[in-house]
């Protein structure tokens, strides 16, 4: 049995003066009041608010909600896009003693009636109209819901439900309430403690109904704190707040650290516009799942594809640079002076450059997680220059498990602990962890909790891992993806699922192998980067589903294969995994659909029981096979998509030895 655990740092327990949000925003209104502590960009123009604006801001939509009856234990549901005037609510529900409970802005109806009686919701703070439709096309089935708020009174003047407030009226109100008892809420805000419950987070459900993961203010703002401590996080630290509010990744990085550092946070315009104001603010540390960097990196690929020759060569000339020595600089190694001073020749010409136009010109930390990124991919980003480490966490261990130390980041692990937190792997490789972030319990669900926590405080990641010779954490898939081949050969989906991901025409990508005679994929075509590169071909096409199907489009994925087969061929453990046959879907995998998760992870199961048949016919000898799909339409209504799909036959290198035998994670 395999364990590691981080030494716990003197001054590592929770400050009792400070051990609440609440508490934190107090302090910092006090001792560092004129410090910025939210921007937004409202139609185009940066709007700033410092501590002490914060401060007052809160105090008002607190003593506001007070008065229209919020209570302490009270439950209030936050939906809508990153908005500073709904990371107030979060900390004026804290203050009062409620809990808060974010809801994914995309959420369709029954996802949302589900957590919000779950959860026996009271209050609700929409962003806008939209998200006011949506709560009221539940209401009905919702009777504890008593009050909503809308921030975003555009579209609202019609509306005229009695239990409609707007966010203005709602803080008019409240400081009436603080003018008649000034000291009604810093009492509240004195009542509470660390070990309280802070916040509900609803896991994105890729197994079945979300489950709502109960946190403590200890579990946030310890784990917060040592991760603060281990990475040299600052006061004067900038983050843009992009990631829906109801992730954990989000509430750790934008709210929670926020609080403990000090640092500012802002939010873009509009989902629409993220990437420039990305560029404008110029983010000193930033988050980002791995989808994210894919992203970004399609961008790139696209605009070099449009550039000149000579641009092209340049491009390519100085990455194959930075790809030998850029991230052995970036860590501290020792480099040769030839390629030292070509590096910084690259640095004016193309790194520079590239990275002013990402927005990535201030970053000294950038993590990704939520899941494994492609080590080529994530070679690239490290070797511009660009500090991007992994971590590892869930959120049932309020984010941070294990972290890269500096000088010793690498692509196929996740670091080593981090500070007070335990890690093993139990006989059957799947990874468990134990510290201050480990959750309450799932609300209402003890069977789960007890099925998830064991009695001895060791908490089951359902991930299969190993820890190698410098006691870095590997994770090799989740632990119930992991499977075999009929020969015996190691399949891990996930880990083939990233090596094609890095390619900018394919978005999203499903292996399948496990009891088969060989691995077969789903691919799904990035719409942009493919239509790209077909219009600059002289290919018309009328949809996705035109494109997806054209015969040059499949030879283009094909060569993709072919080159992921030939590095797994390069992987003693998963030679036999190379990718036998593969389609390309007719149609984008979508959370609507249920077929992602709104993190956009893929949900195996329900996909292979969805397309079953065509499975079946990428493990038979056909070379085509029909599927008739119901899909989701933006607006909501249902429809039938129907298709027929052409299968090919992917390069492989041939493999002497035989597959290796190995035990299956469980």
């Amino acid at each position: 049995m395999d364990r590691l655990s981080a030494g716990s740092p003197a001054g590592g327990a929770l400050d009792g003066a400070l051990d609440t949000f609440p508490k934190l925003l107090l302090d910092h209104a006090a001792r560092r009041g004129d410090a910025p502590a939210n921007r937004e960009k409202d139609y185009g123009i940066w709007q700033s608010w410092s501590w002490r604006d914060v401060a007052a801001e809160i105090r008002a939509l607190a003593n506001g909600l007070a008065a229209m009856g919020f209570r302490r234990g009270d439950k209030l549901t936050i939906i809508g896009d990153n908005r500073p005037r709904l990371y107030w609510a979060i900390a004026a529900t804290q203050a009062l003693g409620g809990v808060p409970v974010p809801i994914y802005q995309d959420a369709g109806a029954d996802e949302m009636a589900f957590v919000l009686d779950h959860a026996e919701v009271r209050f609700a703070i929409a962003e806008d109209q939209e998200q006011v439709d949506k709560l009221l096309a539940v209401k009905d089935r919702i009777p504890g819901l008593e009050a909503i708020i809308y921030s975003d009174g555009r579209g609202m003047r019609h509306y005229a439900q009695p239990f409609l407030y707007s966010y203005a009226d709602v803080q008019a109100k409240g400081r009436e309430a603080e003018a008649a008892n000034s000291g009604f809420l810093a009492g509240e805000i004195a009542k509470g403690t660390g070990a309280d419950l802070a916040i509900i987070l609803y896991t994105s459900g890729t197994t079945g109904q979300p489950k709502g993961v109960m946190l403590s203010y200890d579990n946030l703002i310890v784990t917060a704190r040592n991760a603060i401590a281990r990475e040299g996080l600052r006061a004067d630290e900038d983050v843009l707040a992009y990631l829906p509010m109801a992730w954990i990744g989000e509430h750790i990085f934008s709210y929670a650290q926020a609080y403990c550092a000090g640092f500012c946070v802002s939010c873009p315009e509009s989902s629409a516009t993220v990437m420039l104001d990305l560029r404008e603010l110029g983010p000193t540390y930033f988050f980002a799942p791995p989808r994210i960097y894919e992203s970004i990196l399609t961008q790139v690929m696209i605009r070099i594809e449009d550039a000149g020759w000579l641009k092209r060569r340049m491009f390519e000339y100085f990455m194959a640079l930075a790809r030998r020595v850029g991230a052995r600089i970036l860590d501290g190694e020792r480099v040769g002076l030839a390629n030292r001073l070509l590096y910084r020749l690259g640095q004016i010409l193309v790194y520079g450059p590239l990275k002013n136009t990402l927005g990535f010109s201030r970053i000294r930390l950038a993590y990704t997680a939520g899941e494994a990124i492609g080590p080529d991919m994530f070679s690239f980003y490290r070797s511009l220059g660009i500090n991007v480490k992994q971590l590892y966490g869930m959120t049932e261990s309020s984010v941070f498990i294990c972290i890269q130390p500096d000088g010793e980041v690498r692509p196929d692990t996740v670091g080593t602990p981090v500070q007070e937190v335990d890690v093993k792997i139990d006989d059957s490789g799947e990874v468990l962890f134990r510290g201050p972030g480990v959750f309450q319990g799932y609300y209402k669900n003890d069977a789960a909790t007890a099925a998830a926590k064991r009695p001895d405080g060791w908490v089951h990641t359902g991930d299969a891992g190993l820890f190698d010779g410098d006691g870095h954490l590997k994770i090799i898939d989740r632990a119930k993806d992991v499977g075999h081949l009929a020969d015996g050969g190691l399949f891990a989906p996930k880990f083939i699922e990233n090596k094609l991901k890095f390619f900018p025409f394919i978005k999203e990508a499903v292996a399948f192998g496990d009891g088969s005679d060989f691995v077969t994929a789903f691919v799904n075509i990035d719409l942009e980067a493919v239509g790209n590169w077909a219009e600059r071909r002289g290919i018309a096409y009328a949809s996705f589903q035109e494109l997806s199907a054209d015969a040059r489009v499949y030879a283009l994925i094909g060569e993709c294969i072919a080159k992921v087969n030939a590095d797994l061929a390069a992987e003693p453990a998963l030679a036999f995994s190379q990718i036998h046959r593969f389609l390309i879907l007719h149609k984008e995998l979508d959370a609507d659909d249920g077929e992602l998760t709104r993190t956009r992870k893929v949900r195996r199961r329900f996909i292979a029981e969805r397309y079953g048949t065509l499975i079946a016919a990428l493990n038979g000898g056909g070379d085509s096979a029909h599927i008739e799909t119901e899909v989701t339409f933006e607006d909501g209504r249902k429809g039938m998509l129907k298709a027929d799909l052409e299968i090919r036959a992917a390069k492989t290198i041939p493999i002497a030895a035989p597959a290796p035998i190995l035990r299956k994670a469980s």
